[in-house]
């Protein structure tokens, strides 16, 4: 189980965990470095509904109650990026989010394949 979360620590995207409730249960290297003006490492065991003004607390709610994912990018200092929330599972039981925050280069190829 420690080899699972070794590469994570290391993987250069950020990733966020959180319960059903809110409740940061990891984050690695990368997203204690992007949240790092708001804590960093020591936003695990916090709650994310208090780190987001509205409306966008409103809208982790519902995704945390009903466990839809959610996608969008996000442009900030001249650094895009695709931020990805997806419901997380443990032996099939629905058990919060996971959060992975992606820089996009600039130029990047999109491929489009036959189905």
């Amino acid at each position: 189980m420690q080899e699972r979360i070794d590469w994570l620590e290391e993987f250069p995207g950020g990733v966020t965990l959180c319960d059903r409730e809110g409740t940061v249960l990891f984050m690695n290297r990368r997203a204690a470095e992007i949240f790092s003006r708001e804590g960093g490492r020591s936003l695990v065991g916090k709650n994310l509904l208090e780190c987001h003004p509205e409306p966008a607390r409103t809208k982790l709610k519902g995704m945390l109650e009903n466990g839809k994912g959610n996608a969008y990018t996000i442009e900030k200092g001249g650094v895009k990026k695709l931020i990805y929330q997806s419901p997380w599972y443990r032996e099939g039981v629905y058990s919060g989010f996971v959060e992975l925050s992606l820089e996009i280069p600039e130029a990047m190829a999109n491929f489009v394949r036959k189905g």
